[in-house]
């Protein structure tokens, strides 16, 4: 008798709006994992919302990163809902970088960005030549 009391008694708590209230409010996690073309993690990646000025660095192991929530400049708090249309820009040093939006489900919410890294030639590259006022103009010498 007591343990059927003991039962009820903790369903009760377990289905209580109160909770599930406080588990909606937390909002829902959402991984991104950020990948070169070959699937291997860039563990130098970062992560960030558009309008946010703060960087979000991957995980260096396996280059994710998870949140269910972020704080805005203006100190308001974006919650992670289900149908919500999250903007993310991934980038990382030597990678281009890319702006994905992203859907918001209720579950399993796993965004796998593949990078695509910068091709650099030497042609490309101008090296400027900065002046500066104590420069000199040297005469040609004879030699």
């Amino acid at each position: 008798m007591k343990f059927r009391a003991l039962a009820l008694l903790f369903a009760g708590l377990l289905s209580d709006p109160a909770m599930a209230a406080k588990k909606e409010d937390a909002g829902v996690e959402v991984k991104v994992q950020v990948v070169d073309l070959k699937g291997e993690p860039i563990p130098t990646s970062v992560v960030r919302h558009p309008s946010e000025s703060d960087r979000h660095r991957v995980n260096s192991e396996d280059g994710t990163w998870k949140a269910t929530a972020l704080y805005m400049p203006d100190g308001s708090e974006l919650r992670f809902t289900p149908g919500m249309d999250l903007e993310l820009e991934v980038s990382a040093p030597g990678y281009k970088t890319q702006q994905v939006v992203y859907q918001v489900r209720k579950s399993r919410n796993v965004l796998q960005v593949a990078l695509e890294v910068i091709e650099i030639t030497e042609e490309n590259v101008e090296e400027p030549i900065i002046t500066f006022k104590q420069d000199k103009v040297r005469e040609a010498t004879e030699e």
